[in-house]
């Protein structure tokens, strides 16, 4: 309009179309600076990383109450993402989190964006970004808005490289190296109740474990054509509505708060701290929202539950997510590994798996402290969803034994007889010794009470055609998503976490540096 105010949608469309055109720029500069350094001769070497980032300041007010609740994704060549926990109430966050990086090109760039969680919205609010080399030693960066350049506060990092000693690290690049992180996630509908007996069927839970890549190489599992309930999810005239619900369900259910329970994983013990029967949240049991209602006590709260998960292995993130078998908020959908997966055309793996006490669940007496216990993890292929390759049931026990080293892993094919035996056995248990009732041990919905199912069928329909990002759950690091619509061999993607220790508590990021 000559004379008049600009439109602000078309003034953001425009800013928006700059900043495209710009990242183009940038990766085709990229693209050409690394095909002048292979065709030239230039050093080009792979390093492995060690990175720190530790806190920002100055950061602007986001919030019309309260400052801001600030969290960073960050990314090494749009090859890896990393995203942290979220910070709430701070314009001066202290993360003090570290991201671990195998086989990394030494030319590689590292991006950080830092945004504003806004709870109960898709998307959430830019606060600014900046770039920079991946050349060790601590830096001070200035973060820019993407339009104005504006000086948006100041984030610190420390970046330790050294060369890589793979001598395949040509051919497997890019490769995360943990820490192995969690988050645990909850239902949205569990604050609805009143009367909850297992608040552990309304969780979910998203383990970052490391070198897929290294035991899977870029193998997948494509869905399953000959399963009927996949092709009412992947295939004909219905299936855009099928997916645009469980992917809904999948955001609600996976969807990142502060009120997440989270932590690392550096041992057994941590890995057994999460199958207990006890209450949700943290290992310390915080970390679901006050307003759900409480659990029933239970005199086992600190003993494994002898239980029943459906898992996946995803492809966008290498994340480990799974959840009971008989969790309740599968009530309604087409399948549980869809869910889990986001409707993924592929997935690395899938299937089931339990915890057993060596020897079996038919052979243990409670009388026997779990700390006493050599504990044994029973994994399988049993998803009709993907139908994972059972040729490959000897690389996934190797994968987990490289991620949870003191656990005995089995890994045998859905029809093996002993899986079955082991299996009932565990469920067997947990309703005669442990208190679970039948109802319990496949989804199945109160009375009255408001599914996810149903609340995901509102929220579909609302969000059908929006482009949201993939970074639910608790930043740890995830890869860089991939498109929905890309080719399956087109994902190339490893990835993920962040750490706890180190909390020492500057207050500014200056006097960390100072104090290196």
């Amino acid at each position: 309009m000559p004379g008049g105010r600009r439109n602000p949608i078309q003034m953001s469309q425009i800013v928006g179309a700059i900043h495209n055109v710009a990242n183009r720029a940038k990766e085709e500069a990229k693209d050409a600076a690394t095909s002048f350094a292979e065709g030239h001769d230039v050093d080009r070497h792979f390093v492995d990383l060690t990175i720190q980032f530790i806190g920002a300041s100055g950061l602007p007010k986001m919030d019309v109450v309260g400052t801001a609740d600030p969290y960073f994704v960050a990314k090494v060549d749009d090859k890896l993402s990393f995203v942290s926990t979220v910070k709430p109430n701070t314009l001066s966050p202290v993360w003090n989190e570290l991201w671990k990086l195998k086989n990394v090109p030494n030319t590689a760039t590292l991006t950080v964006e830092v945004l504003d969680k806004d709870n109960g919205t898709i998307t959430d609010d830019h606060i600014g970004k900046f770039s920079t080399s991946l050349v060790s030693g601590a830096k001070e960066c200035t973060i820019e808005s993407l339009s104005l350049r504006r000086n948006r506060g100041t984030f610190w990092l420390n970046i330790e490289s050294t060369p890589s000693t793979d001598p395949k690290a040509e051919r497997r690049q890019y490769i995360f190296d943990g820490p192995i992180r969690y988050s645990r996630h909850f239902s949205p509908t569990i604050g609805r109740l009143t009367n909850l007996n297992d608040a552990r069927l309304y969780s979910t839970w998203k383990i970052y474990i490391k070198g897929v890549r290294m035991f899977f190489g870029d193998t997948v599992q494509h869905w399953n054509r000959n399963y009927k309930a996949a092709q009412t999810i992947f295939q004909g005239p219905t299936s855009i509505a099928v997916r645009s619900t469980i992917q809904a369900g999948h955001r609600m259910l996976y969807a990142r708060s502060t009120t997440n329970g989270f932590g690392v994983i550096n041992g057994p013990e941590d890995v057994l701290r999460l199958l207990l029967h006890g209450a949700p949240g943290a290992p310390d049991g915080t970390g679901i929202n006050s307003s759900a209602a409480p659990q029933s006590p239970t005199p086992f709260a600190h003993r494994v539950k002898p239980a029943v998960y459906t898992y996946i292995i995803a492809v966008d993130d290498d994340s480990f997510r799974f959840s009971e078998t008989g969790a309740a908020f599968f009530v309604d959908f087409a399948s549980k590994h869809a869910l889990h997966a986001n409707c993924a055309q592929a997935v690395r793996y899938s299937g089931e798996f339990h915890p057993r006490p060596e020897g079996g669940w038919d052979n243990f007496s409670d009388d026997t402290p779990d700390e006493d216990v050599r504990w044994e993890l029973v994994i399988d292929n049993n998803s009709g969803t993907y139908s994972p390759d059972p040729m490959m049931l000897p690389d996934l026990k190797e994968l987990l034994q490289y991620n949870f080293p003191g656990f005995a892993i089995h890994a045998l094919d859905r029809e093996d007889p002993r899986l079955v035996q082991s299996r009932e056995a565990c469920r067997a248990y947990a309703l005669n010794k442990r208190g679970v009732k039948q109802e319990d041990l496949q989804p199945h919905a109160r009375p009255g009470e408001d599914t996810l199912s149903h609340s995901a069928q509102v929220q579909g329909g609302a969000a059908e055609g929006e482009r949201i990002p993939d970074v639910s759950g608790l930043a740890i690091g995830e890869p860089a998503a991939s498109s929905e619509a890309e080719p399956v061999g087109s994902i190339d993607a490893v990835a993920k976490p962040v750490v706890e220790g180190r909390n020492r508590g500057f207050t500014d990021g200056r006097d960390y540096l100072n104090a290196m």
